[in-house]
């Protein structure tokens, strides 16, 4: 029997099942009242649980949780550092193939943004609202409108 491909195997579930996002939340105490969070995500029934362990291990980050929400099991990496230094540099080097290759790329800009502390003003916030809002064309589970997100900054 071959020995699997990994990172093809892992590219292929991350098309079908993951997510690349970028969330933002209402912080009073920030100068620019919003909160900049990148995530990486992968979600399965409880069944498959062993595929997001194998995940894991792979990136050597990260950490499995339960929804209650959706009954499954969610891989998630939300250290930035991680998302720089490991998630981002695996899909670059091993490209997505399906539309979600845009997000990721979109994803991977405000990654760079976030490392070079555009997060941390409202010119670079409103950048990285930007780009966010290209990503995840659904839109599903967003909290704000972008239209909402840019009258935080300016409150």
């Amino acid at each position: 029997m071959d020995k699997l491909d990994l990172p093809s195997w892992i590219v292929g579930f991350v098309d079908g099942e993951g997510c690349f996002s970028i969330s933002f939340t209402r912080r009073t105490k920030l100068n620019c009242k919003l909160e900049v969070r990148a995530s990486f995500s992968v979600s399965q029934k409880i069944n498959n649980k062993s595929s997001l362990l194998k995940i894991e291990d792979y990136f050597s980050c990260g950490s499995l949780r339960y929804s209650k929400k959706d009954d499954t099991f969610k891989y998630e990496v939300r250290n930035i550092d991680d998302l720089y230094t490991k998630i981002a540099p695996f899909f670059c080097k091993y490209s997505l193939l399906t539309n979600k290759q845009k997000d990721f790329e979109s994803w991977n800009t405000v990654i760079l943004k976030i490392k070079q502390g555009y997060h941390l003003n409202c010119d670079g916030i409103k950048e990285i609202i930007d780009i966010a809002y290209t990503m995840n064309s659904k839109g599903d589970g967003r909290k704000y409108t972008k239209w909402e997100l840019l009258q935080f900054l300016e409150s």
